[in-house]
């Protein structure tokens, strides 16, 4: 698997994309600084999953479609799945993900993935792009999970790094369940503090922290003096922050969708949070990361 990986760059910065799941698994520097995760198998041996056609756990692990159950596991198919490189430049990869046989017996529609990255100095541009090629609606969520380096290189302290949004962020946030990850139906007080958002592992011992309702489309993670990331999600209205307590990475997550709230058992199209698009309708899903190093 890792023989097929690919690169691009562009001087300041190259990446590393796997085509099991166009998961972007290294961003480093022209002087070998990694800003991803190190992958130790002992807390998380995921960099960057691609969370398609859903977000997060659903009840049972299956989605009913007029009535029928089909198997889905936590976060779909997408991230195990091989995607075809359609397009490669020395700063620019395009893959592709289309509805197969495999596919349509967990998920009865017709489909095509298409994943972006391109590199443009010191910042990365990736860009999903669902089409339904299909002749009904399509239900699905969509979402980015990648994982950085924590702390980031440049020698500022872990206890040191913080999330800043670009707009306040009171609204409650959700957990969820530690058995089925399903969304729990109580809301907890937000932990950021007007903008900014301490990170401490202690915040992740009850699992992931959720925004379903998320103000901001960028923030800004790193530490004072230090190296920083610029994140920009403008297509994305959900948040979740997750890590393995104790791990060197914390994964900064924008979503359009969220796993099954607890107690759902309904149609799969009713799910909150999911996009339905029309029959040759497209949607775009972009993420740029810029590193202020």
């Amino acid at each position: 698997m890792a023989d097929d990986l690919l690169t691009i760059g562009s001087g300041a910065l190259s990446a590393t994309i796997n085509p099991i799941g166009a998961e972007l698994w290294s961003l480093v520097d022209a002087q070998g600084r990694q800003y991803m995760t190190d992958a130790d198998p002992a807390f998380w041996s995921g960099h960057a999953p691609l969370l398609f056609p859903v977000v997060g756990s659903l009840a049972g692990e299956h989605l009913q479609v007029d009535g029928v159950r089909y198997p889905m596991p936590r976060h779909g198919f997408a991230r195990r799945s091989r995607f075809d490189l359609v397009e490669q430049t020395a700063d620019h990869a395009r893959f592709r993900l289309t509805d197969s046989a495999q596919t349509r017996a967990a998920y009865p529609f017709a489909f095509v993935l298409d994943m972006e990255f391109r590199l443009e100095g010191w910042r990365l541009e990736m860009a999903a792009h669902v089409h339904n090629s299909g002749d009904r609606a399509l239900p699905f969520s969509f979402g980015y999970h990648p994982a950085f380096a924590w702390p980031l290189p440049g020698g500022a302290d872990k206890a040191a790094h913080s999330v800043t949004f670009a707009e306040p962020e009171p609204a409650p946030v959700r957990r969820l369940t530690r058995d089925t990850g399903l969304l729990l139906p109580r809301a907890e007080p937000s932990p950021v503090h007007g903008r900014d958002l301490a990170l401490d592992p202690a915040l992740f011992e009850a699992d992931a922290v959720v925004w379903t309702d998320l103000a901001s489309r960028a923030l800004r993670y790193g530490a004072p003096g230090g190296t920083s990331l610029d994140m920009a999600f403008p297509d994305t209205p959900m948040l979740g922050l997750w890590q393995v307590p104790g791990a060197r990475y914390i994964c900064i997550e924008p979503w359009q969708g969220h796993a099954d709230p607890q107690g759902f058992a309904g149609e799969f199209a009713a799910k909150p949070g999911l996009v339905i698009l029309p029959p040759g309708g497209v949607r775009w899903f972009r993420l740029s990361v810029t590193v202020d190093p």
